[in-house]
Parts: C-alpha cells; sequence; structure tokens
C-alpha cells in the first residue's frame, strides 16, 4: 500500500507539472515573485560594470566626484538588490506555505475517507511521513527550489552575454572548464537521485517504528524489552545515518570539482589578462570584471546543484504523496439514482440474508449469516472469541465491505443508503474506548455543533457519571490528553457511554461495552443501558452473559455462523452452546 519508489527518472516532468498545479489559487503572487527573479537576474551584470567604470574611467585618473558618484550607484543598486531579495524570499516563501496548507488539508480530507481495512495494511507512522515530511519537501520546491532554479539560470545567461559582449575570445577561453562541470553535474544528478529515495525510505521507516514502540511502550516495559528494542532502532538509525553519508558523499566530491574547475577558469583569465593589460589590449578594470564575472558565474552553477536537490526531493516526496491521493480506498457511495431519497434517520429494521465476509481473500469470518432484527428490537450476539461478533457490527455501520449476502436497514440495501446518513444514525460503544486530546465534552460531542450543551448535561446525569464529572477539575472542561491517558479504563468506557447517548441514535451498538467495568461501574452502565436502548435497536455484542438476559433475542455464534437464537431462557433450556458458554461462566 505504500508509494512506489521512484528510481528511474533522474528528473520526473510528469510530476513538476502537476507540483506547479497546485500553484493555481496562487498565481498571481507566483507570478509577480516569478518577475522579482527576472528582475534580480537582469541586475546581475550591473556591479562588475560599474566596478570596471570606477577602476578605469576613475581611480586611473584620480577623478574623485567620479569616483564618489560610481560609489553611490553601487550602493543604491545594492539597496535595490536588496529589496527585491527580500519580497522574493518572502512571497515565495508565503505561496510555499498555502500550498501546503491546502495539500495537506487535501490529503487528511481524503485519507479519513478510505476503508478501515486500507489502515489495517498500512503503518501509522507511513501516514504521518506523508502529511509532514512529504509535503514539507513540496512546500521546498516552491521556496527554495524551482524559481531560484531559474534565477540562477538566467544570472548565467545573462553574466555570459555580458562576457561576450566585452570580449568573446577571453570568453570562450575562459569558459573551457564548462562542458566538464557539464559532465560532472550530470553525474552528481544520477548519484543524488539515488541517495535521496533511499533517505526518504529510511526516514519512514524511522517514523513507523518510532511510533510504533511510543504506544506500545507499556508493553516494551512490562517484558524488559527495552534493550532488544534499542539495538532494532540503532539498526533503523544506521541505516539512516548510511544514506545521508552516500548524499554526502556526493556533495563532498561535486562540490571541490566546482571550485577546482572556478580556480582553472580564473587562472585561464589572469594568464591571458596580464598579457592583455602588458600589450594594452586590455585594461585592469576590464580584468578584474571579467574576475567578477566568473565567480558570478561558477555561484550559480553550485546553487544550481542545491536547487536540483531541491527539486529532486520535493518530486520524490510529491511523488508518494500523489500515489496515496490517486489511491481510491474510499468505501463506495451511493449513486444518485441508487441512493434513497428518504434522509430521515434510520428507524432500525436490520435484515442480513446470507452474508459472507473475510479480511483477506476468502479467510471467511462469516459464513451464510442471516438474522432479522425489528426496529426497536434489543439483540444480543454471543460466542467465542473469533466467532464473528465484531465482524458483523462493522459491517452493520460499513466499517467494511462484505463480499456476498444483503444487508439492510429499513428495507434499503445498506450500500445504498449515503454513508454520512447511515453513520450518523449508529451509536457506538466500543471494547476499546479511544480519546482524543482535548476536553472531556469535546470528546462526548466530537466537535459535533448540533450537540448542544444541555443534552450533554442530560447524558452525563443519565449514564449515572455526574459524581464522576463533578470530581475532575473544570468538569467538561478537563484536559483528558493524549488517547484518554488521564482516566481509567473503567472510567474511558462510561464517557463513551454517554458519547453515545449525546448523539441520540436510532441504532445502539454495544461492542462487549462492559468487559473492562467493575462490578460497581457495572451496575451504572445497566442502568444506563436500560434508558439508552429503550426505544431504538440495540445490538449488543456480549462477554459478560449476565448483561444480556433481557435482551429480546440472542443469537449464538461459532467459527463464523449462527448455530443458535432465540431468548435466554429458550436457550438455557434448549442445552447448547449457549447453555456451556453460560455454564462455563457460571463455573468461573
Amino acid at each position: 500500500m505504500s508509494a512506489p519508489e521512484t528510481k528511474g527518472k533522474i528528473f520526473d516532468g510528469k510530476v513538476l507539472r502537476r507540483i506547479l498545479k497546485q500553484v493555481a489559487p496562487y498565481r498571481r503572487r507566483f507570478l509577480w515573485t516569478g518577475v522579482l527573479v527576472v528582475l534580480l537576474a537582469g541586475l546581475s551584470w550591473v556591479r562588475p560594470y560599474l566596478i570596471r567604470v570606477a577602476l578605469d574611467d576613475h581611480i586611473a585618473v584620480g577623478d574623485g566626484p567620479g569616483l564618489l558618484r560610481i560609489f553611490l550607484m553601487v550602493v543604491g543598486l545594492i539597496v535595490v538588490e536588496a529589496l527585491l531579495q527580500f519580497w522574493q524570499t518572502y512571497w515565495a516563501n508565503w505561496v510555499a506555505q498555502s500550498v501546503t496548507l491546502d495539500l495537506r488539508a487535501a490529503l487528511f480530507r481524503h485519507v479519513t475517507r478510505f476503508r478501515l481495512k486500507y489502515f489495517d495494511q498500512t503503518p501509522v507512522g507511513q501516514l504521518v511521513t506523508r502529511h509532514i515530511s512529504d509535503i514539507d519537501g513540496i512546500a521546498d520546491v516552491f521556496s527554495n527550489g524551482l524559481l531560484n532554479a531559474v534565477g540562477d539560470i538566467l544570472r548565467l545567461v545573462v553574466v555570459i552575454g555580458a562576457m561576450l559582449w566585452i570580449d568573446p575570445v577571453l570568453t570562450i577561453i575562459v569558459l573551457l572548464p564548462i562542458p566538464v562541470l557539464l559532465v560532472a553535474t550530470r553525474i552528481f544528478q544520477k548519484a543524488i537521485k539515488t541517495a535521496f529515495v533511499s533517505v526518504r525510505n529510511e526516514v519512514a521507516r524511522i517514523n513507523v517504528f518510532v511510533q510504533e514502540h511510543v504506544t506500545g511502550m507499556n508493553i516494551i516495559q512490562a517484558f524488559g524489552r527495552e534493550a532488544a528494542e534499542r539495538e532494532k532502532f540503532a539498526v533503523h538509525n544506521a541505516a539512516h545515518r548510511a544514506a545521508n553519508i552516500r548524499s554526502i558523499w556526493a556533495f563532498s566530491i561535486f562540490f571541490p570539482v566546482v571550485e577546482m574547475l572556478s580556480a582553472t577558469s580564473v587562472a585561464l583569465l589572469l594568464w591571458l589578462g596580464v598579457d592583455g593589460v602588458a600589450n594594452g589590449d586590455l585594461t585592469l578594470g576590464v580584468v578584474l570584471q571579467f574576475i567578477l564575472y566568473v565567480f558570478m558565474l561558477y555561484r550559480p552553477i553550485r546553487q544550481l546543484a542545491d536547487r536540483f536537490n531541491v527539486l529532486q526531493m520535493g518530486i520524490v516526496n510529491a511523488n508518494r504523496v500523489f500515489h496515496l491521493l490517486d489511491l481510491d480506498e474510499r468505501m463506495p457511495e451511493p449513486s444518485g439514482a441508487s441512493a434513497p431519497s428518504n434522509s430521515e434517520p434510520l428507524k432500525g429494521h436490520i435484515v442480513f440474508e446470507d452474508v459472507w465476509f473475510a479480511y483477506t481473500d476468502e479467510d471467511w469470518v462469516l459464513k451464510g449469516v442471516s438474522f432479522e432484527v425489528q426496529a426497536g428490537q434489543r439483540v444480543a450476539f454471543v460466542g467465542a472469541t473469533g466467532a464473528g461478533k465484531s465482524s458483523i457490527i462493522n459491517l452493520l455501520s460499513r466499517l467494511y465491505e462484505f463480499q456476498k449476502g444483503r444487508i439492510t436497514i429499513d428495507g434499503d440495501d445498506i450500500r445504498t443508503i449515503p454513508l454520512d446518513r447511515l453513520r450518523a444514525s449508529i451509536g457506538v460503544v466500543l471494547q476499546d474506548v479511544f480519546l482524543f486530546t482535548g476536553s472531556l465534552k469535546d470528546n462526548i460531542t466530537l466537535y459535533d455543533p448540533n450537540i448542544p450543551h444541555e443534552r450533554v448535561e442530560e447524558a452525563v446525569d443519565a449514564v449515572g457519571v455526574r459524581d464522576l464529572v463533578d470530581q475532575l477539575p473544570g468538569g467538561l472542561a478537563y484536559d483528558v490528553k493524549e488517547r484518554g491517558v488521564m482516566l481509567s479504563t473503567g472510567q474511558r468506557q462510561l464517557i463513551a457511554f454517554v458519547r453515545a447517548y449525546a448523539q441520540q441514535p436510532g441504532i445502539l451498538i454495544l461492542d462487549e461495552a462492559t468487559s473492562s467495568i467493575d462490578p460497581e461501574s457495572e451496575q451504572l452502565i445497566q442502568a444506563a443501558t436500560e434508558r439508552l436502548t429503550q426505544g431504538r435497536t440495540s445490538v449488543l455484542v456480549a462477554h459478560r452473559l449476565s448483561t444480556i438476559r433481557d435482551a429480546d433475542r440472542i443469537l449464538c455464534l461459532d467459527a463464523g455462523e449462527v448455530v443458535e437464537q432465540g431468548t435466554h431462557d429458550e436457550l438455557l433450556a434448549a442445552k447448547g452452546a449457549y447453555h456451556r458458554l453460560f455454564e462455563l461462566q457460571f463455573d468461573a
């Protein structure tokens, strides 16, 4: 599921064109930035020219006032260049950050619509890398890559043009090392391309490793695996260093080559220049002007290598981000023609008709499951671990797509019901409760503006956690921190019940919701469950059979099949699978 690691093209024009499309909303400021780049490049020849005039026309003849005029012109030129450079840098970075904002928002919006199967198969650290460092690399294309590279190229053209205008023969001789430089640059490009892909791969691997191990730190410490995991991290860290050293090696060779060729050009210039001055063919001002032009010539070439690195890294990053944006892992939405016109909340008449489901290939988790739940009924599912209980509720919320059969709610095929309407009608309390960083109230409402504060207060009272909320500093404004670590497992479970109550869903799903609750809290939950399930369809996945005695119907699953169903008393009297589960819990 990860993005392909590009190792073919040194410069992928198709990806670059797609990067440039991201700047469309900001094209006016981007174009003005380009104009400033052109102006700066166009002024690059002026300063050496003024220095030549100062030397030949004023210093040589002792013209103090004329020299002062040239000095003031140079100062004015420096001020103008500084102002142009400021606005060019500011606008380029403004555009880069705006593109980053849009692209990161689009990527997050796209990924949040993916089906859960994708997240089951993709490391979290990899997705974090795509959203943060990869998109930052794309921003560098605009802030320090593309326009600056264009400016460097224009500066080269202007400088070489000025040199040819002054003395074509001397210019050609000075440029003799350039073909060698072009060959060296081509070799450098190939080497740095491979090195950068390797660096990005290692960064992604480190992100995955760190995210996974920080999340599972309690397991690492509980089993005394700190030393072993440090050794594993050392391997990833060393691989990352090696990848960076390979890129540094390429730089370490390329830049000395550029300096050596630059020195060769200056040596040729001095050799010919001294002879020309002695013969009267050249002036000292022209020689000095040429020396300055040579330095100006090789500086953009060195910078072009850096710009190319930024562009190369940006293209590698963009290729990975665009690959993720191009993935269609969304749950299929119904078309306008097939979607039911009714937008009212679902009442909860649920029918499974010969449903088959597998998480991978044909490793069936559910095998021909059929049952019906009338609107307003309380139906419970029991069975051993892996029997398929949680898979049923996952299909009901369309978190996964089943392969065979049919599921209907209120007579409509579940695949024709818009996801927003379907999930807005279902309230879920899972066994593993996830709380986000933020206040207790925000975790209850999930930032839904349609849930008023009064309903939150009502939910707190209905579930019976008023004492818990009042004991917390700030009450509903209490910051639960990342993953709700400031609350116990039982407290998080109770908050999940408050969350479900506040949503007032038409269908309620409780997935082993009391498995982590102590006996005292279980009494609170049972009372709240009675109120919460009254008048609405309720699907309960039970671990403690004592919590489902009053269910209208109990379905017992074994190896993905419904083996029996009925009321609590009926199933006990049948002496079947449910009776065996009940006896096991009673004996325990």
